[in-house]
């Protein structure tokens, strides 16, 4: 009985931990976010960085990552602006031809369903208030979310610049803080995690390459206006697993079909990317990003959609890399090994 009340207990508190642990993260998302994505950046461009010191101070080596990686990003989101500046210059054309499709719809609806015109016209005279009253609201909403994103990504850098240079203050600390007896394990253990977020990215990368030439083919194929642009972005738009995909399919959709208004060319979009989708799924995927993050399938879909919930969009990017630096973990811990072997592929219970 009382072996019983201990486990209960224990599991209560082990839930109300994770509870409190979440909504702490999500209360802190302005520092930990930028703080946990300088982390996985820094693991990335660790080995260029090390690779540099042979030549130049860590200070410079340091400073000259932190500038490749901001630039990269700059790069990013300018290929992303120059394809909404597109999408704004092309939607007058893309008005007038939806309003067609979109008056079919209407007529269909009014056909087929319970509705009657005036429940139309009065869902949009209900609409374009609700516009109105919240517009001054929105405007407020964006521009502070603006300054906050643009503050935390020029600190993100920052951070990636003092991990990479200071990386043996946070090294020696851990070393010291554990038994003497425990070194080898931990030395074994940073070894093994510091591996993880580069592995995982750098294939990505080459997927993420391979993805564009496959999108780039497909879509300008079918019609799509600027579809090596709209093909760099839907392949970037895989760093967010799942989801990136239906983003990357509906930003083709908004920029091939819409503009066109051509059936042909939604079904092209579509079959580029059926096809490229399968062939991601079972050739690229296996062959070049395979086993970097030993992680069960279903726990990374777990920790996609907890990253979503705590984080929002950066959470989904960093839910595997992390998660797979987590398993590495607790599998050389000797405590958590069972937790290790549970989240982690077979080749771990082989062992």
């Amino acid at each position: 009985m009382f072996k019983g009340k201990r486990a209960i207990l224990y599991i209560a508190a082990a839930i109300l931990s994770i509870y409190f642990l979440i909504a702490g993260l999500v209360k802190a998302k302005g520092f930990f976010a930028p703080l946990a994505t300088a982390v996985i950046l820094s693991l990335v461009v660790l080995p260029l960085s090390i690779w540099m010191e042979k030549y130049m101070k860590r200070a410079w080596a340091a400073m000259l990552n932190s500038l490749l990686l901001f630039g990269i990003s700059i790069g990013l989101m300018a290929l992303v602006s120059m394809q909404v500046r597109n999408f704004a210059e092309d939607w007058p054309e893309i008005q007038e031809q939806m309003t067609p499709k979109i008056e079919q719809l209407k007529t269909f609806a009014l056909e087929h369903t319970p509705l009657d015109p005036d429940d139309i016209n009065q869902s949009k005279d209900e609409e374009s208030d609700a516009m109105g009253s919240n517009m001054r609201k929105k405007i407020t909403t964006f521009l502070s979310g603006l300054s906050s994103f643009m503050a935390n990504y020029l600190l993100t850098f920052v951070y990636v610049f003092f991990l990479l240079n200071y990386r043996e203050i946070f090294k020696n600390f851990l070393l010291r803080i554990m038994p003497d007896s425990k070194q080898e394990s931990i030395k074994n253990t940073l070894t093994k995690s510091i591996k993880v977020a580069p592995q995982y990215l750098l294939g990505k990368l080459m997927l993420m390459g391979l993805l564009a030439v496959l999108y780039s083919i497909g879509l300008g194929i079918s019609g799509v206006n600027n579809f090596i642009l709209v093909s760099v972005i839907a392949a970037v738009l895989t760093l967010i697993p799942y989801v990136g995909n239906i983003l990357g399919f509906t930003m083709a959709v908004a920029f091939g079909f819409l503009s066109s208004g051509d059936t042909s060319v939604l079904i092209g979009i579509a079959l580029t990317f059926t096809v490229t989708q399968f062939v991601e799924s079972y050739v690229l995927q296996p062959f070049i990003v395979g086993d970097r993050v030993d992680v069960h399938p279903f726990f990374i879909i777990v920790s996609v959609i907890a990253g979503n919930m705590i984080w929002g969009i950066i959470g989904m990017i960093l839910a595997i890399p992390v998660l797979g630096i987590i398993v590495v973990i607790l599998y050389n811990i000797e405590a958590t090994k069972p937790l290790g072997i549970l989240l982690s592929k077979t080749k771990f219970s082989e062992k």
